[in-house]
């Protein structure tokens, strides 16, 4: 049986657990609502792009782009987002759950000899998917980005994917991230990022505010066009980056939470546990008192 002062030392150290993360709790839970703000901000910009792209399409003209052609699928890219920090639950185990998959999809989609690079967008990510290289899957760590990359960094990241899609290096560029619900609800997906999916760009025009008027566009619909598509899909990438540091901190305050309570928890029942022993003591203490009395 412990001590009183083992007890004591192990209350102590409880509440201080309880404390940090408590604490954590609150510094996660700001860091979420600044990412989830920022996600709000993007939205008119994504917004008037895809307002533009509606009015394109509507124009009854065909438009192509060098970035939505589909050809022969022999190497896939898997970019795969995870966190640069730890004490967050479940979160990256999920997302290597969701890369094996995917790669399980891909070999049944496009055979056993497909080349599959996986580009982890995380330190905490980055190591458990190493455990995934093979024949005929590797891990590519030279992108120089993480988790929480500033918007240059992510725009250059952006526009090198473009280039290693257009010079063939890549014949199709997958998307695993966290979409962010609310501080208790994540969900994780895979979509295509390149080629462009036709599908995506009409989703797009129908979530746009279209306005079809007589336009006149200068200097033609193709060219404005294929202007426009890169910026859509650098506001993509961008709200992907976003809606990842949001999911990551909402993971880890919902972590926090469950350690808090069970910190709380164990803190009383070890604080029940001292008073029993206390008491027990101080009877203990009573009784030889009263036995040295009477003898």
């Amino acid at each position: 049986m412990a001590t009183l002062r083992e007890l004591k030392a192990r209350i102590g150290s409880v509440a201080s657990t309880e404390k940090i993360t408590g604490a954590m709790k609150m510094i996660s839970s700001a860091k979420m609502h600044k990412a989830e703000l920022s996600i709000k901000q993007l939205r008119p910009y994504r917004s008037q792009i895809e307002t533009i792209i509606a009015n394109l399409l509507s124009a009854d003209i065909a438009v192509e782009s060098p970035l939505m052609t589909v050809r022969e699928v022999a190497c896939v890219a898997i970019i795969v987002w995870g966190s640069d920090n730890g004490l967050c639950g479940g979160y990256n185990m999920n997302l290597y759950k969701q890369i094996v998959a995917t790669i399980a999809e891909l070999r049944e989609k496009y055979g056993q000899t497909v080349k599959l690079t996986i580009i982890p967008v995380g330190s905490k990510i980055a190591k458990p998917v190493q455990k995934l290289t093979s024949e005929g899957v590797a891990v590519a760590t030279d992108y120089n980005v993480d988790s929480k990359s500033d918007e240059a960094t992510v725009k250059a990241f952006t526009e090198r994917l473009q280039q290693e899609f257009l010079d063939g290096v890549y014949d199709k560029i997958e998307a695993v991230s966290t979409q962010f619900l609310s501080v208790s609800r994540q969900r994780i997906a895979s979509v295509q990022f390149l080629p462009i999916e036709a599908a995506s760009l009409s989703s797009a025009a129908e979530s746009g505010d279209a306005k079809i008027k007589p336009y006149i566009f200068e200097p033609d619909v193709e060219s404005i066009f294929r202007t426009v598509l890169p910026l859509f899909q650098k506001a993509v990438m961008q709200d992907i980056f976003t809606q990842n540091i949001a999911s990551e901190q909402a993971a880890r305050v919902m972590a926090m939470q469950s350690a808090n309570d069970n910190a709380r928890k164990l803190l009383e029942q070890l604080r029940l546990e001292y008073n029993k022993l206390r008491q027990q003591s101080i009877t203990n203490e009573l009784l030889d008192i009263v036995g040295g009395q009477v003898r």
